[in-house]
């Protein structure tokens, strides 16, 4: 540290005094400290003049960050024998993860499902990972209509895709795989059947049948049995939409129609002249039903109305009012079943409608 002028006068200023009380004789108290008493001022007197601050001490060390994701580093302040503080760590903890994902595991049992309104077979199915044709082949209540649901209606649901079968009396388990279609292995091997040898089979047991298939079965409506009109015309092969809505059901091996969506009350369209062959009610599902024959092998079905407005023997043009939408028969909410047949095969309306 480098001295100023004013600190080193003053410094030998001090020492002349000092050497005069030394020098005096002076022995005792005061000669044995003399020298440090001088040795304190003048370092007092040095950091004066210089100004030098002492450092500040802190009391507390900081406490640290904790790191990212892995919870946090508590640390409490203890007390030692000497009364300073010290820091002491606690134990690091991996902080919980939380929305744990429980994988899906496969069903070992037969369930069930209520039908709520605006559910399609194809809707069902899909919620649990099945093709349609197993919901039908499961439910002998859609066996005859496989189409139509009705709300509150109890469904079975397979754990796989096949049929489900009820044993009857004289069945075998040969006679039920030919049936459907599939290996006897097929039947004995499923895990579902709980089947061991020698497979002895029990009226109304039932059985899963895995990749096992039942036919279509379309149903008929009693054709018109009076005189055909003169004045009727043909229709053009060519279909007209029906009615205003929206694509609710396609067209599929169980369902063979297209279904519109549309409120109660709206207006039907005949899609092409013809005749009509049945109005009114029917018993199969559809509800009130309009059937017109065009006179070319074409027919079309239009079920579910509220009303018709039309009677069978009836001529009627392209375009003409039939009925309005409805929600009757076997129907989960309202919508048009539109159907095209020709020669007797359903065909898909969408090919023909323009």
């Amino acid at each position: 540290m480098a001295e100023t002028p004013g600190a080193l006068t003053a410094w030998r200023a001090l020492r002349s005094k000092l050497a005069r009380w030394a020098g005096d004789g002076r022995e005792g108290f005061a000669s044995r400290y003399a020298a440090h008493l001088a040795v304190i001022s003048l370092v007092v007197f040095a950091l004066f003049l210089n100004r030098i601050e002492l450092p500040h001490v802190v009391a507390d060390p900081p406490i640290p960050t904790p790191a990212p994701h892995l919870g946090e580093r508590t640390y409490v302040p203890l007390a030692d024998r000497s009364g300073l503080r010290v820091m002491a760590k606690q134990t690091l903890v991996r902080a919980p993860v939380p929305h744990t994902k429980i994988p899906d595991r496969p069903r070992r049992e037969v369930i069930t499902y209520t039908v709520q309104s605006g559910d399609t077979v194809l809707g069902i199915a899909a919620k649990f990972g099945l093709q349609g044709e197993t919901i039908v082949w499961a439910n002998s209540s859609l066996e005859d209509s496989p189409d139509f649901l009705m709300p509150g209606q109890i469904l079975n649901i397979l754990p796989v895709d096949g049929v489900y079968h009820t044993v009857q009396a004289k069945d075998t388990l040969e006679s039920i795989a030919k049936k459907y279609k599939v290996d006897v292995s097929a039947i004995t091997g499923c895990e579902y059947n709980n089947l061991t040898e020698p497979y002895e089979l029990v009226v109304g047991q039932c059985l899963i049948v895995p990749g096992g298939e039942k036919p279509y079965v379309a149903r008929h409506i009693s054709a018109w049995q009076g005189p055909i009109p003169d004045n009727v015309e043909r229709g053009t092969g060519l279909f007209g939409w029906p009615v205003s809505g929206y694509l609710t059901q396609g067209y599929w091996s169980q369902h063979r129609a297209i279904d519109i969506g549309s409120p109660i009350g709206t207006p039907v369209y005949a899609a092409d002249s013809g005749f009509v062959t049945f109005a009114g009610w029917t018993e199969l599902g559809y509800g009130r039903l309009v059937v017109i024959d065009h006179r070319n092998g074409f027919v079309t079905y239009y079920a579910h109305l509220d009303a018709c407005y039309v009677e069978a023997g009836k001529s009627v043009g392209k375009g003409a009012l039939i009925g309005a939408v409805g929600d009757t028969g076997r129907s989960t909410g309202p919508h048009l079943h539109f159907e095209v047949r020709h020669e007797g095969v359903q065909r898909n309306p969408l090919v023909y409608l323009k």
